[in-house]
C-alpha cells in the first residue's frame, strides 16, 4: 500500500505522524493516556437479509466457506479506503495515520472444541476486494492449521521461560521501546496488539456480542464483536416478512476521530453488507490522511507505467 509519502522525523513504521490536526484532538491524548480512558462503546445491527442470499449464491459457484467474516472485514476496508481517519492510532501522546490495514482475528487450530487458539494477523490493501479477503484469509489460517507453532506462540513461550521478575522488567522494557518506536521489527510483525482491529465471530459459539476492552499496548484501535444472526419479523409495504439481522458490538478509541467519523463509517458499513455487490469491485479511488490520494485502477484496466512500457517494448520490437 504505497501512498507516495516519506517518511519523516517524528513518524513511526506503522504510520506517519499527523500534524495538521485540530488542537484539542492533538492534545487529547495526554489528558487520556491510555486507551482504557479513552474507550467508547458502540452496539447496533445491520440488516443481513440480502447478503445472505448472495453468500448462498457465491459457495453454490465455488467459494466455499464464504461467510459474514469475510464480508465485514471486506466491508471496513472499503470504508478505510474512503475515511482514512478509522485507520489512525495514538502511541506515545501523538496520532499517527497507519501505513496499511492489518487486522487480527482469532484462529482454532482444528474444528475441535478442544484445540488451541491462535492468533492470525493478515495485511490487506485498501484496494482489496471480498474476494480477496476471502482468499488471504484462508491462506493464514491454513497457514496457522499447518504449522506447529505461529510466530505470536512462539515469542509468548520463549518469553515465559525468564523468571518472574526478569519477565515482568522484560515486559516494562518492550512497553518503553514501543513508546519511543524502538521495538524490534521482528516482534511488530507477531504482536496481536499492534494493528489497525481486531476481531471475533462470537457468532459461531452462539452468543450475543460483547464489547471487548482495546489494549493500552500497541496501536489497536478498534475491536469488533459478531454476535449470533437474529431472525426479526418486519412489516415492508403493508406485507409482514422475516429479515435476518446481525448485532454487533464495537469498541472505540475515541482520541482518534470525532464521533461523527464513527457515525458515518456504521452507516457506510451498513449500506455495504446490505450490498455486497459493491465489495465484489475495488474502489475507483482511495483517500489517504492529510489530504493525500491516488488513482487506483479500474478492474482490468493497466496502471500507466505499465502501458506505458508495453508501448515502449512495442516500439522497439
Amino acid at each position: 500500500m504505497a501512498n507516495n509519502t516519506r517518511r519523516r522525523l517524528g513518524d513511526r513504521r506503522e504510520g506517519r505522524r499527523l500534524r495538521t490536526l485540530s488542537p484539542i484532538i492533538s492534545f487529547t491524548p495526554f489528558i487520556m493516556r491510555d486507551r482504557s480512558d479513552a474507550c467508547n462503546y458502540f452496539e447496533g445491527t445491520v440488516d443481513i437479509t440480502e447478503t445472505d442470499r448472495w453468500l448462498r449464491e457465491k459457495r453454490r459457484s465455488g467459494y466455499k466457506g464464504l461467510g459474514m467474516l469475510h464480508m465485514f472485514i471486506a466491508a471496513y476496508i472499503r470504508v478505510v479506503s474512503h475515511m482514512p481517519g478509522l485507520n489512525r492510532f495514538v502511541a506515545g501522546q501523538r496520532v499517527y495515520a497507519r501505513n496499511d490495514i492489518t487486522i487480527d482475528m482469532m484462529v482454532k487450530r482444528s474444528v475441535d472444541l478442544e484445540s488451541e487458539e491462535t492468533v492470525a494477523k493478515v495485511v490487506f490493501e485498501p484496494t482489496d476486494t471480498v474476494f480477496d479477503v476471502y482468499q488471504k484469509m484462508n491462506a493464514a489460517v491454513e497457514d496457522i492449521r499447518s504449522s506447529d507453532d505461529s510466530g505470536t506462540e512462539a515469542t509468548a513461550r520463549t518469553l515465559l521461560k525468564l523468571p518472574r521478575l526478569l519477565l515482568k522488567f522484560a515486559i516494562w522494557v518492550i512497553r518503553v521501546l514501543d513508546y519511543f518506536d524502538l521495538l524490534p521489527s521482528a516482534l511488530l510483525e507477531v504482536s496481536p496488539f499492534h494493528g489497525s482491529m481486531i476481531i471475533t465471530d462470537l457468532g459461531s459459539l452462539g452468543i450475543p456480542p460483547i464489547y471487548h476492552h482495546i489494549y493500552n499496548f500497541g496501536s489497536v484501535t478498534l475491536f469488533f464483536g459478531m454476535g449470533t444472526v437474529e431472525k426479526v419479523a418486519v412489516v415492508e409495504k403493508g406485507e409482514a416478512r422475516m429479515k435476518r439481522f446481525l448485532p454487533i458490538g464495537i469498541t472505540a478509541d475515541e482520541r482518534v476521530c470525532s464521533g461523527a467519523h464513527y457515525a458515518a463509517f456504521f452507516g457506510t458499513m451498513s449500506y455495504l453488507l446490505n450490498h455486497p455487490e459493491e465489495l465484489e469491485k475495488p474502489p475507483e479511488s482511495v483517500r489517504f490522511d492529510e489530504k493525500c490520494e491516488y488513482h487506483v485502477p479500474k478492474v482490468g484496466e493497466q496502471p500507466a507505467k505499465k502501458q506505458k512500457k508495453q508501448q515502449k517494448a512495442t516500439v522497439q520490437a
